[in-house]
């Protein structure tokens, strides 16, 4: 917005880094001593792969190649937009089912070693023997009051466990193949995906770069190991003569849809067109997905909720009755 106005880039480089704060200013800052120093702008930001992608790296690199830097910009903050609202709707859904199970976790830990402890220590005064769900009750309170500490540790030391296999190359494949087969959950991220490479791969061919290098900077900008890996597969049997369907279609990952896309918009050349259709049309389905998991799941946790509730309020009141009944006896 501020090059369309005529503002110099390190002038606009000083008022957006004027409008942030924290780590994010410190990076806009080195990105415009760079440029002051008389570097590039996509030269100044590919100092910072871990916050700047390479697509977008790339899209400067073009724009200031072909003297459009301010269009390539505008076209490349809407494509960021549109990957930000699909993935804030996927998030967004998930926000009150989390909340469900933290508070439901929390709550349970709070029941079982503050208030059954001295309710069961009452009951067993009253009875020489307790029903089998006071007992049960009883010992998840036991566990948790005598071993909660060890518990919490094991938890613990099984999540440090967990994420640093995962941070590993082959624990990142087998974490994200995972993922992609989970049910429900994995379609949607499959579509998620593919609908975000669609997004990169038109964009950098409307920005004239070719199809095999837009598949290698797709590669890089993809978070899925897996959907990655399929494209540097891809491009490289691309460049060794082969059509895009085919690539696509012996990877194995990429949906028939997506397949049959990139082959018909190559053969009309329409395929960025085709490609942005392609991407619109899965960012509908995921939201969609999204939703109706959510109205799915939400009833599903609020009854395990109610369950787990009517089950301690049951192993409390029978004992209660029982009592009752041998005073009166």
């Amino acid at each position: 917005m501020l090059l369309f106005a005529g503002i110099p880039l390190l002038d606009g480089l000083d008022t957006i880094a004027r409008q942030q704060s924290g780590p994010f200013q410190t990076i806009l800052l080195g990105v415009r001593d760079r440029v002051a120093a008389g570097s590039g702008l996509a030269e100044a930001l590919a100092d910072r792969p871990d916050v700047f992608d390479a697509a977008s790296i790339h899209l400067v690199e073009v724009g200031e190649n072909a003297g459009n830097l301010e269009h390539v910009l505008e076209q490349l903050a809407n494509f960021k937009l549109r990957m930000m609202e699909t993935k804030d709707q996927v998030l967004t859904t998930l926000i009150y089912p989390a909340f469900l199970v933290v508070f439901g976790v929390i709550s349970s830990v709070f029941l079982m070693t503050y208030v059954m402890p001295p309710l069961l220590d009452n009951l067993r005064e009253s009875l020489d023997t307790l029903p089998w769900p006071t007992r049960v009750v009883e010992a998840i309170s036991n566990a948790l009051l005598n071993y909660g500490v060890f518990i919490l540790l094991g938890l613990v030391a099984l999540v440090a466990a967990i994420t640093t296999y995962v941070r590993t190359d082959s624990g990142q494949l087998v974490w994200h193949r995972s993922l992609l087969k989970l049910p429900i959950l994995g379609p949607m991220m499959a579509k998620q995906g593919v609908s975000r490479i669609a997004m990169i791969v038109g964009t950098l061919l409307r920005s004239g770069i070719v199809l095999t290098s837009a598949f290698d900077l797709a590669a890089k900008s993809t978070d899925n190991r897996i959907l990655r890996e399929a494209l540097k597969e891809c491009g490289a049997r691309m460049g060794a003569g082969e059509n895009v369907a085919e690539a696509l279609e012996r990877s194995g990952v990429f949906p028939p849809l997506a397949v049959r896309v990139f082959a018909v918009g190559q053969e009309s050349g329409r395929l960025e067109e085709m490609l942005e259709r392609l991407a619109t049309d899965y960012d509908r389905q995921v939201s969609i997905a999204s939703k109706r998991f959510t109205a799915l799941l939400e009833p599903v946790l609020i009854v395990v909720l109610a369950i787990f509730v009517g089950f301690l309020l049951f192993a409390t009141i029978l004992p209660i009755l029982e009592a009752g009944r041998v005073v009166s006896k």
